[in-house]
């Protein structure tokens, strides 16, 4: 009988131990972190030990990570809350910045929209190039990068020479009307692995409230 036998012994019969607990005391295996040999109980203590820190371990992860979208959902809030409320054009695009910056602390923020309308006296509805048109129809969900896109680095002004990291979510209902780009001279605050789920929420969020002003 070779050790492998054993241990398929040993799995077959969960209850040899219950049938012969004196076993438990009297078998002894090296202790995990070197030194002495001790009881096969005692290692099994030791063995529960390091799954629990394991586990609690875990658990704080995972309330830290449920504190963080706690606090990035009652972001999103406050800024729906903004959008839904803006009485116009201008006090929508006000809030948008306002919250980005302040709440989400993206430093750069810039809006696009390319649907004719009555506000074409707005920095907003600038006219946007073909690439940068084509690349935001082109985006399925949010898009980051090192880099800035196409052209879009010139729509930041002079601060676009010094930006790292950069977001983009296209603004659309039927058809892609705009373009909201995000930036910041930190290479790590957008980049290409990062999740998308809150920033996709933020393009609809964006793309509802300015179709309603376009009307």
């Amino acid at each position: 009988m070779n050790s492998d036998d054993i241990a398929l012994f040993l799995r077959g019969n969960p209850k040899f131990f219950d049938q012969h607990p004196e076993l438990l005391e009297k078998i002894h295996v090296p202790h995990p972190h070197g030194g002495r040999a001790i009881p096969l109980s005692e290692r099994q203590t030791l063995a529960l030990r390091e799954k629990v820190k394991a586990l609690e371990g875990k658990l704080g992860e995972l309330i830290r990570f449920g504190e963080e979208n706690d606090a990035i959902s009652e972001k999103v809030h406050r800024l729906a809350a903004a959008l839904v409320g803006a009485r116009d054009f201008a006090a929508l695009t006000h809030a948008l910045d306002f919250h980005l910056r302040e709440d989400f602390a993206v430093p750069h923020v810039v809006l696009r929209v390319w649907r004719a309308n009555n506000h074409a006296d707005l920095p907003e509805f600038k006219p946007a190039s073909d690439a940068s048109r084509e690349f935001a129809a082109s985006l399925a969900n949010p898009y980051c990068s090192a880099h800035a896109m196409v052209d879009t680095a010139g729509l930041f002004g002079e601060a676009g020479a010094h930006l790292r990291s950069f977001s983009y979510m296209p603004l659309r209902d039927s058809e892609t009307f705009g373009l909201l780009a995000l930036a910041s001279e930190d290479p790590q605050r957008f980049y290409p692995e990062m999740g998308t789920l809150y920033l996709k929420r933020l393009g609809d969020l964006v793309s509802a409230a300015v179709a309603r002003h376009l009307k």
